[in-house]
């Protein structure tokens, strides 16, 4: 489904990602984990079209994507999940979902998704009228994951979605995101959290100072003694 071949990606005169090859195949959850600066964010933004790469090919369904307009690449069925949830805080729950369908002329489909946000996020439902800005951190980020949902996703790509939640909230973002991908949602996930996104991982890359260094199936990357001493406490 998503194949990046060689991206190169530079700040000026720093090489943020050093011709990185990896593979989202279809109706996978496949996770990078690094370290902070290791360039996950950067390589997340690149594919979304938000970052342009200097060289190297990001292909969609076998379609270079690498120098489209962000709002085609969503009308291509791909769709973030930001890193720090990014909601509209001055407007309501209702309204940052239908934000997320932006893209779609479909009035009656609309509706019909965003019943269905309700239904997988209660608490959404509850809140439909009420600030996004003044939701709690765990109900931002199902807020963030809805408003993704509204795009009607064929890939979703996540970053950082446990960031700043209690291990309780953790554990049902992760659920959620396991709901979505056997929904039929292909998920790229980023996360620190790499004991939990290694996981649900059918396939894993770590990314260490802009290049792959190592990658496997989450299992395999679990039981690596490399990846366990770097990264999960071992």
């Amino acid at each position: 489904m998503l194949k990046v071949e060689n991206l190169v990606v530079k700040y000026g005169v720093i090489e943020a990602i050093k011709g990185i090859s990896f593979e989202v195949g279809d109706g996978q959850i496949v996770t990078l984990i690094g370290a902070n600066g290791a360039g996950k964010t950067t390589t997340l933004q690149t594919i979304s079209g938000l970052v342009r790469p200097q060289s190297g090919k990001i292909l969609l369904n076998d379609r270079d994507i690498s120098r489209e307009a962000t709002d085609k690449i969503v009308k291509s069925g791909l769709v973030q999940v930001p890193e720090g949830r990014r909601v509209f805080q001055q407007e309501t729950v209702e309204e940052n979902l239908i934000l997320g369908a932006y893209t779609r002329k479909d009035k009656a489909g609309i509706k019909e998704d965003l019943e269905k946000v309700y239904e997988r996020f209660p608490r959404l439902k509850e809140r439909h009228q009420q600030l996004a800005g003044t939701l709690s951190g765990g109900e931002q980020q199902m807020l963030a994951i809805g408003r993704a949902l509204m795009g009607k996703p064929k890939i979703m790509l996540m970053d950082e979605p446990s960031m700043g939640l209690s291990p309780l909230l953790v554990r049902e973002i992760f659920s959620i995101i396991r709901e979505i991908n056997r929904d039929g949602t292909t998920i790229l996930l980023v996360e620190q959290n790499a004991k939990m996104a290694l996981s649900i991982a059918n396939h894993a890359y770590v990314l260490k100072n802009g290049s792959i260094v190592l990658d496997g199936t989450g299992e395999e990357l679990l039981r690596s003694e490399e990846v366990q001493k770097a990264y999960l406490g071992g």
